[in-house]
């Protein structure tokens, strides 16, 4: 798969926050950029204008699933009752 282009931009950031970027960066072992990017996209951009190949184009669930549900019922799984 060929990547996507980039073209090249600047950002100013307080100090304080440089540096926790940097440090969230170095535990997750992932690029700052890369970060940067994926804040933008998830903040600013939405879902719908990633039109990478093979990227989906899902929201992500952090929390536990509620007692009796597995990943088969995600649809389900929050529904109102």
């Amino acid at each position: 798969m060929t990547p996507m282009p980039m073209k090249k931009t600047q950002v100013y950031f307080r100090p304080d926050d440089l540096r926790a970027l940097h440090r969230v960066a170095k535990e997750r072992k992932r690029p700052v950029a890369e970060l940067i990017r994926e804040a933008v996209q998830e903040k600013w951009l939405g879902p719908a204008t990633d039109a990478r190949p093979g990227h989906a184009l899902i929201g992500l669930y952090k929390g536990p699933l509620p007692k009796g549900f597995s990943s088969d019922d995600h649809d389900a799984a929050f529904d109102e009752p």
